[in-house]
């Protein structure tokens, strides 16, 4: 794995948007097809821009939450145990050609999983792990567990395996096992990264069908990892959504033509109709969503309305994310975006994805309000 740092993502997230400038064209997502070399995949493992400057220590845990500031405790402990000698020397490129063979991992847990509800701030925490963790950015990694799918595909399993067995440490969020095949090839690359000494941190998102109280169970992801459970200590993170902490209501939706005249004054903005960008999505890999977004400072979205299937939902979450996490303020007309996924779909074995999207959606709006010039 190529060395990297956080800023190296932050590229992608463009300019600050700037209102007030002289009209120009803005740019379109839906006339972007863009092509991601597995170099980029490789070096983009690492907190998106959003998590550039977090740390533990700007973590606020609710004092009604205690599970909140024994987690700190807890991951700050166990990036402190991971300063010992790299998991493998002998390091070439950042395919990992010529490695020496990885000594055998130590005995006891070398993984911690996070386990909480949406918006407790597990991805924060997570970040934080990357950041204390005391290696090289080029000997850890961090990625959802798409990208790591992704990059899988990219490379090859056993490329992968020699492209990250040389690290200290590798954080997976949003571990997904909506797949039962992904699953399994994540599972087993794990395991090769265990073998060679690599710790492992993890969160995840619910199974179909679990419902239960909002929240992934830690139970089923150590199930679904089988052999690899005994590796992990699970964390219990409580809370609510963060984001909706003494926070005013979503704004309402503007008109076409103020998301439009925003577009126009503020360089670096996207302008898309909603329904052509879903039509779009379904056209361009979710492992290149990120890539959607290079140099934009801010999306601009007309004819918001609901989604219309649940394949168009799933693509819609992924996108979701890529924005929070470069921090691209979203700027729409039509419905707000509570109103995106139907009914059942917010009862259905997907719901946690699509609060979440709702909830950073939102969270996005907020900070496109001030593109907007009302009279």
């Amino acid at each position: 794995m190529s060395s990297s740092s956080p800023a190296s993502r932050s590229a992608a997230s463009g300019p600050a948007p700037i209102a007030g400038t002289a009209p120009a064209a803005p740019l379109s997502l839906c006339a972007r097809e863009p092509h991601v070399p597995a170099e980029r995949l490789v070096a983009e493992m690492v907190p998106p821009p959003r998590f550039d400057s977090v740390r533990f220590s700007t973590y606020i845990p609710d004092p009604n939450q205690p599970s909140q500031s024994e987690a700190v405790r807890v991951l700050e402990d166990f990036a402190t145990g991971l300063d010992g000698t790299p998991a493998a020397t002998g390091r070439r490129g950042f395919l990992g050609f010529g490695r020496s063979k990885a000594p055998k991992a130590p005995a006891g847990p070398r993984g911690v999983y996070l386990d909480g509800g949406y918006g407790v701030g597990k991805t924060h925490l997570l970040a934080s792990l990357w950041h204390a963790t005391p290696a090289e950015p080029g000997r850890k990694a961090f990625g959802t567990f798409v990208e790591l799918t992704n990059l899988v595909g990219a490379l090859g399993f056993q490329q992968t395996v020699r492209t990250l067995s040389g690290h200290r440490l590798l954080c997976i969020d949003e571990f997904e096992l909506d797949d039962p095949g992904d699953t399994v090839l994540v599972s087993s690359l794990l395991g090769r990264l265990v073998e060679a000494g690599v710790a492992l941190a993890a969160t995840s998102n619910t199974l179909p069908g679990k419902l239960g109280e909002g929240r992934f169970a830690a139970a089923d992801f150590l199930r679904e990892i089988q052999g690899l459970s005994a590796h992990f200590r699970t964390l219990r993170i409580d809370g609510e959504d963060y984001r909706h902490r003494g926070l005013p209501e979503a704004p309402a939706p503007y008109s076409d033509a103020q998301v439009t005249r925003a577009a126009q004054t503020t360089e670096g903005a996207s302008l898309d109709d909603f329904p052509a960008l879903l039509d779009h999505l379904a056209r361009v890999h979710p492992s290149r969503y990120g890539a959607l977004t290079d140099g934009v400072a801010a999306v601009c979205l007309t004819g918001v309305r609901p989604v219309p299937d649940q394949s168009t939902a799933l693509r819609l979450v992924v996108l979701a994310d890529r924005l929070y996490d470069r921090e691209v303020p979203v700027l729409a007309s039509g419905l707000p975006f509570d109103r995106l996924f139907g009914e059942e779909m917010l009862k259905g074995g997907y719901r946690k994805k699509y609060f979440r999207a709702i909830s950073r959606l939102t969270a996005l709006a907020r900070d496109a309000a001030r593109l907007v010039d009302t009279p």
